[in-house]
């Protein structure tokens, strides 16, 4: 299926969009030519439903789950389903493509995950994952301490040097991303070379890997102020914030 996952200046005005927004469905653009047209897709960790929306919107059969205590719960724009974490709410063989952007980093038990994709996969169906690279835990880390001092210097209140004062520990003391180890240990568990072994390990093989192709950090300096060309032409000087898994079962 080839198309670009854009969606035209209509849609744009019928549904809030941001600079999150813009960052996803250019990562879509990876995985939208190798998906077949018409597919059975199913997006776990959907949030509010923005690239199923797209997905959608391209032809595709549409289903999306998330949990009910997400973060984008009340900001939906697609009838997203909720799951309790472990069990996909649908029949065995009920999808040809099971996709996830910057999700499976933040799931606990791996394995049982996995054995459930496996599950709701027709036979000869696939996956693929975006998943955040250690470029992205390195110039995350980094990019604290330049936005700590930003929210400082446009302090004008008691309360905003105070919320600049706690930015400015938080860089210095980082919490983890996903659901693994420390900030630092993140560097080594979001290597593709990671991801790799643990989809060896759980019965999927590698039919592509590639590099998403942006350069962007989780602290959003520069958010919708610098394009998308530039982000592209910054990944191939500083790396590809996220990488695209294809996977098949083995």
């Amino acid at each position: 299926m080839k198309g670009s996952p854009r969606s035209s200046t209509s849609d744009r005005a019928e549904l809030p969009f941001g600079h999150i927004d813009e960052l996803r469905l250019a990562e879509l653009q990876a995985v939208l030519p190798l998906v077949r047209r018409g597919a059975r897709i199913l997006e776990l960790g959907a949030g509010s439903g923005r690239q199923a929306v797209e997905l959608q919107r391209l032809g595709f059969d549409v289903a999306a789950i998330d949990l009910a205590t997400s973060d984008y719960a009340d900001n939906r724009v697609f009838p997203v389903v909720d799951y309790d974490g472990v069990r996909i709410p649908f029949a065995a063989r009920s999808f040809d493509v099971v996709f996830s952007s910057n999700v499976l980093e933040h799931v606990p038990d791996l394995p049982a995950m996995h054995a459930e994709i496996r599950r709701v996969l027709d036979v000869g169906g696939e996956c693929f994952h975006i998943l955040p690279t250690a470029n992205w835990r390195f110039w995350t880390s980094i990019a604290a301490f330049p936005g700590a001092l930003r929210d400082l210097a446009a302090a004008r209140t008691g309360r905003q040097l105070k919320r600049a004062i706690r930015r400015g520990v938080r860089a210095f003391v980082q919490k983890r991303h996903g659901e693994r180890g420390t900030a630092v240990s993140e560097l080594w568990y979001f290597r593709p070379a990671w991801w790799r072994r643990n989809f060896h390990e759980n019965g999927f093989m590698i039919v592509r890997e590639a590099p998403a192709g942006l350069f962007y950090t989780g602290e959003s300096l520069l958010g919708p102020r610098l394009p998308m060309a530039r982000r592209r032409s910054a990944a191939r000087v500083l790396g590809s914030s996220c990488v695209m898994f294809q996977l098949r079962v083995a």
